[in-house]
């Protein structure tokens, strides 16, 4: 693979990375801590340990704020998107595979992908798996453009999606979404669904209003969530609501009350299906819904996020833990098991919070199977008004108010924290050491 000589190098050696974890996750004596890890997994009783990152990436160009990451379903790379319009995919350092943390390089990213404008939305294909070539890639949205498919092994555009409006004018989707079975791509628009067949790009497509006769869900559809258990699928707009949808043509089931202050911009359905958390841009809270009883708020998760920024959130496998990051950097850990089976819009206290960044912290994604989590951070700066009172620079220009740099730390940047058990510190040591293997080979 000449392609990458930058660091990905050959898609073989990735199989074979993937095959030796997997092999040794099912033979836990070939490697008992690792597996150790494996079987006890999230562990929140203390701050996850920072690992490594990426911000040297981010900094050749000003303002180059991430806009959140996501790993890759199998595991094996994280995705992240930035304000310079490019996609980029970095590998998990094999040095985690092996329990080899003492010296953990930076991380830099082996493919980018630019887009031509904004980038709205990005998603994985939900069955890729990097031991199949076929099935690596993702799908991007930006302005002005039609939807990309992107190979996830070199960088390369496969196919576009192109969604016309009623005057033929290509119109460029706000949120996309794979179903789970990976055969359809679900694209948001202003009051309407535009779904495409995977196996076939171009322009042919099936139009779902979210309004009809003036009944329904308004707004641009901003976020999808597919139920795991049924074949429903939830939208989230900016008019402030969720409505669930059948998959089969897109019927309305349920439209939610309107109980958030902003546009939503992120939802999450739980494992078993009978949940739904959904939150907002400029809105103080993440929503637990109860989709038994549709409508009911069965508690509230209180984050602070001050500005129009998607800010998202994250469930584990098992669906016990969420985390979300704040515009204050900060990473909150809510335990939903601790909320009472009978609540009623209870505000649910988080379990643990870390400053995971010292700017706004956009993104937090838990990996597939290892006790891992990627974070990524950074927001739009803009000047603030300088103070004119007892300010000699104000008075000496006649009181007249100034801008002065915002006194804020900037920090865009991409980290992968360690979430998970920790070994018992040794005497004298006042932090504890991470775990390390047995040297079996």
């Amino acid at each position: 693979n000449t392609k990458k000589a930058e660091g990905y190098g050959h898609p073989a050696e990735m199989r074979d990375i993937l095959r030796i974890f997997r092999r040794r996750l099912n033979n836990p004596e070939n490697c008992p801590s690792l597996y150790l890890a494996y079987s006890l997994g999230l562990d929140f009783t203390q701050n996850p340990q920072m690992l490594t990152g990426s911000w040297t990436e981010y900094s050749n160009v000003p303002e180059n704020y991430l806009k959140g990451c996501k790993w890759a379903p199998d595991g094996s790379c994280i995705l992240t998107n930035s304000a310079d319009n490019v996609l980029r995919l970095y590998n998990l350092p094999p040095e985690i595979y092996s329990y080899n943390w003492d010296m953990l390089p930076e991380m830099s990213p082996v493919l980018r992908m630019a887009e031509g404008d904004t980038i709205y939305d990005y998603c994985w294909y939900p069955k890729m798996s990097s031991l199949d070539a076929d099935t690596c890639f993702l799908a991007s949205s930006s302005r002005d453009n039609p939807v990309h498919v992107w190979d996830a092994f070199y960088g390369e555009v496969r196919a576009s999606f192109r969604p016309y409006n009623h005057l033929d004018e290509l119109t460029a989707a706000h949120s996309l979404c794979f179903s789970p079975d990976g055969t359809q791509l679900y694209c948001g628009f202003d009051k309407t669904v535009r779904v495409f067949y995977t196996e076939r790009p171009g322009r042919d497509c099936e139009e779902r209003p979210t309004v009809v006769k003036k009944q329904g869900q308004s707004g641009i559809i901003s976020c999808f969530g597919f139920s795991p258990c049924q074949s429903v699928y939830a939208c989230g707009s900016y008019s402030r609501c969720a409505g669930l949808y059948s998959c089969q043509d897109g019927t309305l089931l349920a439209l939610l009350p309107t109980r958030h202050h902003g546009g939503l911009t992120h939802l999450l359905f739980s494992p078993d299906g009978n949940y739904l958390y959904t939150g907002g841009r400029k809105d103080p809270e993440i929503l637990c819904w109860d989709l038994r009883e549709p409508g009911k708020v069965v508690f509230s998760l209180k984050r602070n996020v001050a500005t129009n920024q998607r800010i998202y959130f994250d469930l584990d496998l098992s669906g016990r833990y969420l985390l979300s990051g704040n515009t204050e950097g900060v990473v909150s850990v809510w335990d939903t098991l601790t909320a009472p089976p009978d609540a009623n819009e209870e505000l649910l206290q988080p379990q643990l919070r870390f400053q995971a960044h010292w700017d706004c912290t956009n993104g937090v994604s838990i990996h597939p199977f290892m006790p891992l989590l990627a974070t990524s951070s950074g927001q739009r700066q803009f000047p603030w008004p300088g103070e004119s009172e007892g300010d000699s620079a104000s008075e000496d220009e006649g009181g007249e108010a100034v801008m002065s740099p915002p006194e804020v730390r900037q920090d865009n940047a991409l980290s992968l924290w360690w979430a998970g058990p920790l070994g018992p510190a040794p005497e004298g040591d006042p932090e504890p050491p991470l775990v390390q293997p047995a040297d079996t080979d």
